[in-house]
């Protein structure tokens, strides 16, 4: 019987699991654990770009760890379901704390805290004694009034043998911390109310897919379109001038989903300032939003940072693209020994073909373009892996301020429009092209700057085309083609070899070897498939004993360099042309061509096709929100500001006054406490040393 009797109460004396479990959740250590998780989550989903197209992270990655970050979910680290649950876990964990602690605090904020004793008192280290002429009642009512005159809050609570005056100040500093704490579940839930839980929680239990074809938006089946009840979404659409839009684009990790709105948005006119070094100083929409069931109309322009609120949506101007542009182009060969010039239009957007084996796909159009026209260091090229726009961003990073004030800056210069477009061939592959429509004169030469990139998250690189007299790149296609040409380029040789050897016996013989080696540097020159330009003599000079490879060279690139003046003097008379003056100029003009001629063996296209007129449509690209959480989010940073004024600027003070009869008097004990002890609560202390024993008058 004793050890069962002793037994059971070991059994009723044991905590339960759930009060452990709870305390455990409601701990300091396990929402610091837990912030601990969420800063490392929110770091990675700041330094990794989130919610980029797969090839993207491909391209960066490779296929063995874009595999891993995917399965893992760094691509959308906000979204991904254990970054809810840490989120979620958080929102229970302060919630418990809140519910544990706050009716404790509550209780103390009311409580007088009578219960001390004489004894305790003395105790205290801010204490003080007095005797007072006056009976204790008298004494207690006096120092009650003072206390209360001192802005504190006092109860006289009568003890045997003594009267105690209790006093408290400043008790609503506990509100600071259950303020606090609930601002972060307050905080956190309006965020899970504006994040894409509930789009996810479609697409896990309604058949939600997201569309990863092309085509008319308005012929996307219903399994990839969001009805206008979607609770929050943050979507763009891109309208051109005069035309209108009732649905928003939202980007998924392997596609996007249509928003269908409760409205339909027109653009009837989008304006744009700028600098005058071009770039952008003020962008706006006039737009027009019909409510699509009641037919209700506002008008409103839209600005950044300026947003029209309609029907509880948020219409943002988020940025600003080309509507279809209309362009009007002249197209070159870059293959073959045909120079014929041919038109082709196109619009932004759409696409043309350009022969049976490549169709042109027009992505872009931008009739402005600043760029950094400094000096550089590589005469010939861009810097390699840098685009001219990376070279601007470098040069303006070293700035601060209102882009404005660079209008100054000579070296940033408005170049002038210029064409993007992708030729695709017929096997599917593609490269990216973007081509300037004016020369831009970079380092003292004027150059028609051709960029080329294989994939979307390379840079350009580009090549330079020299500009002829008539500032066209005319003359370079001639000599191009004529390099290709072998009749043209047997024709330079004996021209150049004439030229260069005096009319004689020994000239005769030499000129004989000397019109050989001209036309066989043209030939390497020109190349093949594998190789062409200086890489082509780079390897044929390889073949040349290494004793004898400086020499070799010096000699060939001096033959070079003649036979491509004759070259292009014969490919001015095939044309009917007079030949071009010996001068600088022109010396100058071979000396890039022949760099470009070389460096178009990259180029990896059949055709050059230069910008020669456009018609340019602008549109404007709105972001439409519905949050339903920013009203709560904004509450709880109410509830944080009122929290952390209540923690950092209410301070709490005690104070006990025991007063006892006296035969002559009454004697009286006052202690004094505060949770943070302070200058403030120190020259309080003294002041009230001085005032509480002062004798009435």
């Amino acid at each position: 019987m004793s050890s069962s009797s002793t037994t059971g109460i070991q059994l009723n004396t044991r905590r339960p699991v759930v009060a452990e479990i709870v305390e455990l959740v409601s701990s300091m250590r396990f929402a610091i654990a837990l912030l601990a998780m969420i800063a490392i989550a929110a770091i990675i989903g700041t330094v990794m770009k989130q919610g980029e197209p797969s090839s993207n992270y491909l391209n960066q990655f490779g296929p063995f760890w874009y595999e891993v970050f995917r399965k893992i979910g760094l691509y959308t680290v906000y979204s991904t379901w254990w970054f809810l649950l840490l989120m979620a876990t958080l929102v229970t964990s302060t919630t418990l704390c809140i519910v544990r602690n706050a009716p404790k605090m509550l209780k103390d904020m009311r409580s007088w805290r009578e219960n001390v004793r004489e004894q305790s008192l003395l105790n205290f280290h801010h204490k003080m004694q007095w005797h007072a002429p006056l009976s204790r009642a008298a004494l207690a009512q006096q120092s009650a009034a003072r206390l209360r005159d001192a802005g504190y809050q006092v109860k006289l609570v009568e003890k045997d043998h003594g009267t105690l005056v209790a006093a408290k100040q400043g008790a609503a500093n506990k509100f600071g911390y259950i303020f606090a704490h609930a601002s972060i579940v307050i905080i956190c839930i309006g965020g899970l109310l504006d994040s894409d839980v509930p789009i996810r929680i479609q697409e896990w239990f309604f058949g939600k897919t997201p569309f990863t074809g092309t085509g008319l938006i308005s012929q996307v089946p219903a399994q990839h379109r969001l009805g206008v009840g979607n609770p929050t979404f943050r979507g763009n659409t891109m309208i051109p001038e005069g035309q209108n839009s009732n649905t928003a684009i939202l980007a998924r990790p392997d596609g996007v989903l249509i928003q269908e709105l409760p409205f339909t948005i027109s653009l009837k006119k989008f304006t744009i300032d700028f600098y005058s070094t071009g770039m952008p100083k003020l962008f706006a929409s006039d737009v027009e939003v019909r409510d699509n069931q009641s037919g209700e109309t506002v008008k409103g322009t839209i600005e950044v940072n300026k947003p029209l609120i309609f029907k509880g949506l948020a219409i943002y101007q988020s940025s600003f693209e080309d509507g279809g542009s209309k362009l009007k182009l002249s197209g070159f060969p870059m293959a073959g020994s045909g120079s014929e010039r041919f038109e082709i239009a196109g619009e932004v957007g759409g696409t043309t073909q350009l022969n049976k084996d490549y169709t042109v796909e027009w992505s872009g159009f931008r009739p402005f373009n600043v760029e950094n026209v400094a000096p550089t260091d590589d005469p010939r090229a861009v810097k390699k892996g840098k685009t001219l726009e990376e070279e601007l961003a470098q040069s303006l990073d070293q700035h601060t301020g209102s882009a404005g004030k660079n209008a100054a800056n000579k070296n940033l210069k408005n170049v002038g429009p210029s064409v993007s477009y992708k030729l695709r061939d017929k096997t599917g592959q593609a490269r990216e092209y973007q081509n300037y429509m004016q020369p831009v004169t970079i380092d003292g030469a004027t150059v028609f700057l051709a960029g080329v990139r294989a994939n979307p998250s390379d840079n350009f690189s580009y090549l330079r085309i020299p500009a002829d007299d008539g500032h066209s790149v005319t003359e370079w296609m001639r000599l191009r083609a004529a390099l290709q040409n072998p009749a043209l380029r047997a024709a330079a040789a004996q021209r150049y070899a004439t030229r260069a050897t005096p009319n004689s016996a020994s000239g005769d013989a030499l000129r004989a070897q000397l019109q050989a080696s001209s036309d066989k540097s043209l030939g390497i020159f020109a190349g093949s498939d594998k190789s062409a330009g200086f890489m082509a003599i780079s390897q044929f000079l390889e073949k040349v004993p290494p004793g004898e490879q400086e020499k070799a060279a010096d000699v060939f690139m001096k033959i070079l360099n003649g036979s491509l003046w004759d070259l292009w003097q014969v490919a001015r008379a095939k044309d009917g042309l007079a030949p071009v003056a010996e001068d600088e100029t022109h010396a100058r003009f071979l000396q890039l061509a022949t760099n470009a001629l070389s460096d178009a063996f990259f180029y990896g296209a059949p055709v050059y096709l230069q910008l020669d007129d456009y018609n340019e449509i602008k549109a404007s690209v709105f972001q439409v929100t519905r949050s339903p959480g920013k009203n709560v989010v904004y509450l709880g940073c109410l509830f944080l500001v009122l929290g952390v004024f209540a923690m950092f600027y209410i301070r709490e003070r005690r104070l006990w006054i025991w007063i006892k009869d006296q035969a002559d008097g009454a004697d009286a004990l006052m202690a004094m406490s505060t949770q943070r002890k302070t200058l403030d609560f120190e020259r309080e202390f003294e002041i009230l040393k001085e005032k509480l024993p002062q004798s009435a008058a």
